[in-house]
């Protein structure tokens, strides 16, 4: 772990993660405490493994450092990298920040064909289910009726309500929680 001083004089320790390909990965136990603490990253033997916007979002936070070989690399500068790997990573990342500062656990949710699994607030992954599957996109994109049916379908099909995030050109997000009902 490396130490730095802060404006009162005090050691800030920082998590170091290394960036290679599309991971993100951190072996150091002070991110095992973070992960164990406050749920950033998924536990993977023995190191944790961050999403692209949980990294994003902890050097945004001062929270780790992340290295491309020997380079520490600037928010910038892992932004553009991530852009390399997802084309939407802005939108996602806006999305995530805004949930996650207001205390909400977003998880990825590759496996339900939506970017982010939510977690009502005071709910842990693996503990309780998340409530919403998320998907962000920009005001500029196009959703068809049946793109829209289909997302709504994969919410429904896994008991969770649909998310639709949708952040404009000023990068304010407006959300849009969709659930079925019987009539």
């Amino acid at each position: 772990m490396k130490s730095r001083k802060n404006g009162s004089g005090k050691d800030k320790k920082y998590i170091k993660a290394v960036f290679s390909g599309e991971n993100i990965v951190s072996s150091m136990q002070t991110a095992r405490d973070l992960y164990s603490n406050s749920l950033f990253g998924e536990h993977v033997s023995g190191k944790i493994h961050y999403s692209l916007v949980e990294a994003l979002y902890l050097v945004e936070r001062k929270k780790i450092e992340v290295y491309a070989k020997t380079k520490k690399l600037s928010f910038n500068e892992l932004m553009e990298r991530c852009k390399k790997v997802d084309s939407k990573i802005n939108v996602k990342y806006l999305v995530y920040r805004d949930l996650r500062s207001k205390g909400y656990i977003l998880k990825t949710a590759l496996k339900f064909g939506a970017d982010f699994r939510v977690y009502d607030k005071g709910h842990r992954p693996g503990k309780q289910h998340a409530k919403w599957i998320l998907y962000p996109v920009s005001e500029n994109s196009e959703l068809t009726w049946h793109d829209f049916s289909a997302k709504n379908r994969v919410a429904h099909s896994t008991k969770k309500n649909l998310l639709i995030a949708i952040v404009d050109s000023e990068g304010d997000i407006t959300y849009y929680e969709i659930s079925w009902t019987r009539p």
